[in-house]
């Protein structure tokens, strides 16, 4: 309201902007000339609330939020959500449109979304207008005045990695053992409070990706490496602490965080579900106990799948001899017994060497039935399954669904104030821990239900 206002009083008013000349004094030189009409008549403090709209209208125009969305349809949805609310904010509170970009919508390239990839192209499409680039999850809910007030703190024209800290507690095998003598001394952003690089960074690092190439590697902890990539060794900035950026809720927050387990709806019938638990001969006396200790019993429909059978399990042996690693042979051999001889919906894969609810895969019947009638296999029986799965779904057009709630390592190798914020599905490995006590703590529902 107080915009037009003053846009009513400054009808005979010209704002020209001056070019800078050396100082001739200690007095600050003025940066903006008002040219007014011989009739001009208006309030001083009007005025100066017309040039601070539009310095805030700028400033709107100077941030790119990219929203880590996903293809799949539902993460789709909920992303475009997200977008619609942050145009809707912008727009409630007239001071320009900020950029709300997708990151699936912004190429073809499946490995988007460890975020290296798309720098050079937010660079070359958006580093000429925004000062800043804020990376978010679906779910995170942002304050505009509130955001572009913190980043007013920072110089736009230095470089600069912001974010809400998060470290590890003791050496971590999911971040490679890095500053294995002190964890706490390297810290990484948490995704869900949202993170920031200034234009400049972002212009070094598209140079050095377009230079070095990025190595064709697989990312484990996205935020941990984009993060060491960054630093490069001491070459480039660690991360500042931003107290603004929350997944909590307090006061002078710029963003929250509502939750990591999505509402999709009802949920599906526990009579829909085959549960497969891949296990060998060696893990039948202590591994098998543990899974029939904790999660077995919320599972309507299971099986184990091992080299030899055991009819004290039950295992079930599909004729493919055990292997020291990959397992991919395995895997196929039980995809195929599921469209033959089982009528289920969902598909989940264990691992009895998975901790507790350990589910590496869930696959729908429609995407085994389509893997499989198209050939693609494994190249050998002990090839990495879950990359050859991987590979056959990517040519097939398959999108793969990712989810933080499935974790590839031990609670203690993730910082407490990420997994905090999450229902956890499933953890991995038993070494140095009791699994038995870590199902109980993060993974126990104490409601049982009849769906899934």
């Amino acid at each position: 309201m107080l915009y037009h206002v003053a846009q009513q009083c400054v009808s005979g008013l010209t704002r020209i902007p001056l070019t800078p000349r050396r100082q001739q004094s200690t007095r600050s030189t003025p940066h903006t000339a008002l040219l007014v009409s011989e009739g001009f008549h208006c309030r001083w403090s009007d005025i100066l609330s017309l040039m601070t709209f539009r310095k805030a209208d700028q400033l709107y125009g100077d941030v790119a939020l990219v929203i880590q969305s996903q293809r799949n349809s539902y993460h789709a949805r909920r992303a475009g959500q997200r977008k619609e609310e942050i145009l809707q904010q912008a727009a409630q509170l007239r001071q320009g449109v900020p950029v709300v970009l997708l990151l699936h919508e912004l190429s073809e390239y499946e490995g988007d979304w460890s975020i290296l990839p798309v720098l050079p192209h937010l660079y070359a499409n958006y580093g000429q207008s925004a000062s800043w680039f804020f990376f978010i999850e679906e779910e995170t809910r942002v304050t505009l005045p509130a955001l572009l007030q913190v980043l007013h703190r920072y110089q736009a024209q230095k470089e600069w990695f912001l974010g809400k800290h998060l470290h590890d507690n003791e050496a971590s095998i999911i971040h490679h053992y890095a500053f294995s003598e002190d964890p706490g001394s390297f810290s990484y952003p948490d995704p869900a409070a949202g993170w920031a690089l200034s234009t400049p960074l972002l212009q070094r690092l598209t140079e050095r990706i377009q230079y070095e190439h990025l190595k064709s590697d697989f990312t484990i902890d996205l935020e941990h490496e984009i993060a060491l990539y960054i630093w490069e060794e001491g070459a480039g900035p660690k991360l500042t602490a931003v107290p603004e950026f929350c997944t909590e809720r307090r006061e002078n927050c710029a963003t929250t965080f509502t939750t990591y387990l999505p509402n999709c709806g009802d949920p599906v019938s526990k009579k829909d579900v085959f549960v497969a638990v891949k296990t060998c001969q060696n893990f039948h006396s202590d591994r098998v106990p543990v899974v029939k200790a904790t999660w077995e019993k919320d599972a309507e429909f299971l099986e184990f799948y091992s080299d030899v059978t055991d009819a004290s399990i039950p295992t079930i042996s599909l004729g493919v001899p055990n292997t020291e690693r990959g397992h991919c042979g395995k895997t196929f051999a039980i995809l195929r017994r599921f469209l033959k001889v089982l009528t289920f919906q969902v598909f989940l894969i264990y691992y009895s060497c998975f901790l507790c609810s350990g589910c590496r895969m869930v696959l729908s019947r429609a995407a085994v039935s389509r893997l499989i009638s198209s050939g693609c296999s494994c190249y050998s029986d002990d090839a990495p399954d879950d990359m050859v799965l991987g590979r056959c779904f990517t040519s097939l057009g398959v999108p793969i669904t990712h989810s933080p709630l499935f974790h590839q390592a031990r609670p203690d190798d993730y910082s407490e104030t990420l997994i905090s914020l999450q229902q956890a599905i499933s953890f991995h490995k038993h070494w140095n821990i009791d699994p038995v006590a870590v199902y109980k703590h993060w993974l126990q529902d104490t409601h049982p239900r009849d769906e899934l």
